[in-house]
C-alpha cells in the first residue's frame, strides 16, 4: 500500500454535500482506504477571486493505485459530480488534487507530485498540518508545520475552521 494525501475543495452549493459525496465515492473505491481526514475549512478564493468562498479539506489515503490511476479516479469523481473546467481557478462543484504520493517526486504532462503550488497555499497546508504536521516535504526539506509557520498572517486569517453554524451566515 502507498500513502497519499488528497486535497478536496468546493464552492458551488450544496458545498457540504459535494464534499460528502466525494468522500463517499473515495471510501467506496475498493483500491483505496481513507486513513484520516482533516476538519473542513472555509477559505477565500485564490487566483480568480470573483466567486464564492470554498470549503476545503485534506485526507490521507492508502492505495495500491499508481499515481496516474489515482488521478483517473479523482478526475472521474470530479466528472460524476459535475465539475466544469471553464475558468482557471474558477468555481467548481468539487476539486480533488493529489498533493503527495508516497514521498515521491513525479513530473509528467498530466501530473506533478508533490502538487506544485501546495507550499504557497494556506488552504492546503493548514488542513494538511492538522493530520500530518510532522510530514517532511521532500522537495522543501521541511515539515508541513514548518511551512505553515512561514505563511503570511494574511493568508492564515483567510482559512477558518468551518462548522455547521456557518450556514446561518451564508
Amino acid at each position: 500500500m502507498k500513502q497519499a494525501f488528497l486535497g478536496l475543495g468546493t464552492n458551488i452549493e450544496p458545498r457540504q454535500q459535494h464534499l460528502r459525496e466525494a468522500l463517499h465515492r473515495l471510501h467506496s473505491h475498493e483500491e483505496l482506504v481513507i486513513v484520516k481526514q482533516s476538519s473542513i475549512y472555509k477559505t477565500a478564493p485564490v487566483g480568480y477571486t470573483n466567486q464564492a468562498d470554498f470549503l476545503n479539506m485534506v485526507i490521507e489515503i492508502n492505495t495500491i493505485l499508481s499515481p496516474e490511476k489515482l488521478l483517473d479516479v479523482c478526475q472521474s469523481i470530479e466528472h460524476q459530480l459535475g465539475r466544469k473546467r471553464d475558468i482557471r481557478f474558477g468555481p467548481r462543484t468539487i476539486d480533488l488534487d493529489i498533493l503527495l504520493y508516497n514521498q515521491e517526486n513525479k513530473k509528467s504532462e498530466r501530473l506533478i507530485i508533490p502538487h506544485p503550488r501546495m507550499q504557497e497555499r494556506a488552504f492546503v497546508l493548514i488542513p494538511l498540518n492538522e493530520i500530518a504536521a510532522d510530514m517532511p516535504l521532500s522537495d522543501r526539506h521541511r515539515t508541513v508545520s514548518e511551512l505553515v509557520a512561514e505563511l503570511p498572517d494574511s493568508d492564515i486569517k483567510d482559512v477558518r475552521r468551518w462548522t455547521h453554524n456557518d450556514l446561518e451566515n451564508e
